[in-house]
């Protein structure tokens, strides 16, 4: 299958590593957004060596290319909306698109835009052609994970799907500053606190578990936190000072039948030693879920190395490896707006070296 990689960021570069080891992936095309890119090989810009494919920003050429799929992995705090004329120009002209950039379509039913949605199935049903997003959280730690080991339960009172992270080594300052509040002092106001974002950030897995379900979602409840970290913090977008935010807590509720059923919470830190009463983890990256019924079911992943930054690493692979494993899933699905109640678990191929 023909695949083009949309952005060479974080996610793009483990994309385009991934797709030139597949021997039914190949790589015909790259999208970068820095002009200095331009013209340069996307072996390279991977890391790895050369491929013979030379980085355009000229999407025109790239949608003249007819690839069976994108792999959109466009970065930043504006791409969830920002994409989606994207998502139209490629699925008009019957490309198939799987992204990790717009994560309020994990659950395209429940997406903040509905005029957008209506434009996004529209094209999909023009060309032919499917979107389907996923990633680490959202898309499989806070969902699908959660999914499977409901098979386990008999009843459930609650279910909760957690990430505890140390996100010291996340380089983007606008997303970690303005976005969520770190290096901040407690009276600022982070794009986080605008009333109802959480609810609306979050409602995606928590509306794909009920559907999964068969529940209906009441209402969602939104409960952000913060706490501040009493030294200097240096990490890789600057120096938290002390007395600023040093530690994040947001908290998504999905109601069921009058009370809070389906949780999503995420625990960020900058330093392991702040927030000392929030939950915690000795790995940098841990993902729960929890199930309050009969059975109990608890269950933990950890992302990389328990030590050092093994976890940036391995959650920008999972994250660019659910979109890639899944290209071929995507491309033999009816064309549509799809999440992972729509195809087979995405099984990869090709893993075994």
């Amino acid at each position: 299958m023909r695949v083009v990689v949309w952005s060479t960021g974080g996610v793009g570069r483990n994309a385009i590593d991934a797709i030139r080891r597949r021997p039914d992936l190949e790589l015909v095309g790259v999208w970068v957004h820095s002009a200095d890119k331009v013209g340069k090989d996307a072996g390279e810009l991977a890391g790895g060596e050369p491929l013979g494919v030379a980085a355009t920003n000229d999407a025109a050429a790239l949608i003249a290319l007819k690839p069976d799929c994108v792999v959109y992995a466009a970065s930043g705090p504006e791409r969830d909306g920002a994409a989606v004329p994207d998502y139209i120009r490629l699925l008009r002209a019957g490309i198939n698109v799987v992204s990790t950039s717009s994560t309020s379509l994990v659950y395209p039913p429940s997406y903040f835009a509905p005029n957008w949605r209506d434009d996004l199935e529209a094209a999909a049903k023009a060309g032919g052609a499917s979107l389907y997003v996923s990633g680490i959280f959202p898309g499989f730690a806070s969902d699908q994970l959660a999914l499977l080991m409901t098979t386990q339960s008999k009843h459930i009172r609650c279910i909760t799907a957690s990430e505890v992270a140390l996100n010291d080594h996340y380089p983007v300052a606008d997303v970690m500053m303005d976005g969520l509040g770190f290096g901040r002092p407690l009276e600022f106001e982070p794009m986080m606190t605008t009333p109802g974002f959480i609810e609306m950030a979050w409602k995606a897995p928590i509306y794909l578990i009920a559907s999964g379900l068969g529940v209906e979602v009441e209402q969602v409840r939104g409960y952000f936190d913060r706490e501040l970290t009493e030294r200097d913090i240096s990490v890789a977008f600057g120096t938290i000072a002390a007395g600023t935010c040093g530690a994040v807590r947001t908290r998504a509720a999905g109601v069921v039948h009058g009370r809070e059923a389906i949780v999503i919470e995420h625990v960020i830190r900058m330093a392991r030693d702040v927030a000392p009463s929030w939950p915690t983890s000795d790995c940098d990256a841990t993902y729960r879920v929890d199930i309050e019924g009969d059975p109990e079911v608890h269950c933990v992943m950890t992302m990389g190395a328990a030590v050092g930054h093994g976890a940036g690493h391995a959650a920008m692979m999972s994250t660019a490896m659910r979109v890639v494993n899944a290209v071929s899933y995507v491309v033999d699905a009816a064309p549509g707006l799809l999440s992972s109640l729509d195809i087979p678990t995405t099984l990869p191929r090709h893993v075994f070296d």
